[in-house]
């Protein structure tokens, strides 16, 4: 495997993405004023039925789901010693370093009384019973980790070499800790929908399940959100630096594992628990069962012929389809599956959605900027005579 130094990208810092998409950042910034200064009923549709909505199961759930990135090759990489994964580690912990970060920014303008957080940090405050506790204390220090982990990056930019010396002392703690946060509260995430209990549709709500599949659901969305933004990335680069195509590829593998587990998972629990006349029902929750289904098991099939695991355009159509997936069943357990009674009702205001897609907005324009100043992308700079990242061909199978 031949490895390339990782440089910035260069080019214009306000290219034409970040021209078009500013105008939504600019109304994001807008809104989120409004709501701070004239409360969460100026913006949102939220009620006594519906205290969460939008902004917990997109921008949270979601989100951090899909920043996910980081943490998941952090598992292939540090873990299990698949060093042939490292060259996508910056690209992914940057994503994951802004998911996570506008993910806690969520939280903040999700609060009622967004005054009393800093009492979350105080001591003789502490809910240490609550699931939510644990959820932000883990999201809270992740994000500190997760600089830390990145910060290497600033100091090869700058030059930061005594900096650089004790970084690299302390990042074997540093990475142990950005490994074992997340999958706490990435699974405490799904616990949050176990206290609603029947309020939750019985084909998401399952006491035993939930944590493991909330668990299963940010692998998923973490490696195929490396292979959708990479893909997107490599598309912009017109053929510029390390064609990285055949690690995607092998990516897939690794996806195809938790794909399998998830829907095997998945129905045994619907089995077990005598709930599969939900699965017959006509209604939309059955629907949404079967979308979920559809969009994780279309794009496991596919990856299962060789021509498309090495195709480019079906590795974006695959990853496309995975994260969909995946992120429909976290918006349904949290939002669209539940029902709290009492003839309440919920659909986001256009304030609502036009922050959650200012947040997107934020990310991506961020994201391309620093490619373009920082070195995160690998093979950029000497792209016209570098040779592609070599990996070994796929094994072939004799009879």
């Amino acid at each position: 495997m031949t490895m390339h130094k990782a440089s910035p990208l260069g080019g214009r810092l306000f290219a034409r993405p970040i021209m078009y998409l500013a105008p939504l950042v600019i109304l994001c910034a807008g809104l989120i004023l409004r709501r701070l200064l004239f409360g969460i009923g100026s913006v949102a549709n939220l009620n006594g039925g519906y205290p969460w909505g939008l902004w917990i199961a997109f921008d949270l759930l979601v989100g951090t789901g899909l920043a996910c990135g980081g943490w998941a090759l952090a598992w292939a990489v540090y873990v299990f010693n698949r060093g042939e994964f490292h060259p996508l580690m910056r690209p992914a912990l940057l994503a994951s370093l802004f998911g996570y970060s506008l993910g806690g920014l969520s939280i903040t303008i999700d609060v009622g009384r967004y005054w009393n957080l800093p009492y979350f940090y105080l001591p003789g405050y502490f809910n240490t019973s609550s699931v939510l506790f644990e959820t932000a204390v883990c999201m809270t220090i992740y994000i500190g980790i997760m600089a830390l982990e990145f910060a290497p990056v600033l100091c090869e930019k700058w030059g930061w070499h005594a900096p650089r010396k004790w970084l690299d002392k302390g990042m074997f703690l540093i990475l142990s800790l950005g490994v074992l946060l997340p999958t706490m509260h990435q699974s405490s995430m799904g616990s949050l929908m176990i206290a609603a209990g029947i309020k939750v549709h019985p084909l998401w709500q399952s006491d035993e399940m939930l944590p493991l599949f909330s668990l299963l659901t940010a692998f998923i969305m973490g490696f195929s959100m490396v292979v959708f933004e990479g893909s997107l990335v490599r598309a912009g680069l017109a053929g510029r630096g390390a064609d990285e195509t055949p690690l995607f590829t092998r990516l897939t593998r690794i996806i195809a594992v938790f794909l399998t587990i998830f829907i095997l998972l998945r129905f045994a629990e619907v089995i077990w628990r005598g709930k599969t006349g939900y699965l017959w029902a006509g209604d939309r929750y059955a629907a949404l069962f079967w979308a979920e289904i559809g969009l994780m098991l279309a794009p496991l099939l596919m990856l299962c012929l060789r021509r498309c695991r090495r195709d480019a355009r079906a590795l974006f159509i695959g990853g496309l389809c995975m994260l969909s997936g995946a992120a429909l069943w976290r918006l349904d357990y949290s939002l669209i599956a539940f029902n709290p009674g009492g003839g309440y009702r919920y659909f986001p205001a256009v304030g609502e959605i036009l922050i959650s897609v200012g947040f997107v907005a934020i990310e991506v324009c961020a994201y391309i900027m620093l490619i373009r100043l920082l070195p995160v992308l690998s093979g950029t700079a000497d792209r016209h005579h570098d040779r592609p990242i070599e990996v070994e061909h796929e094994p072939t199978h004799h009879h």
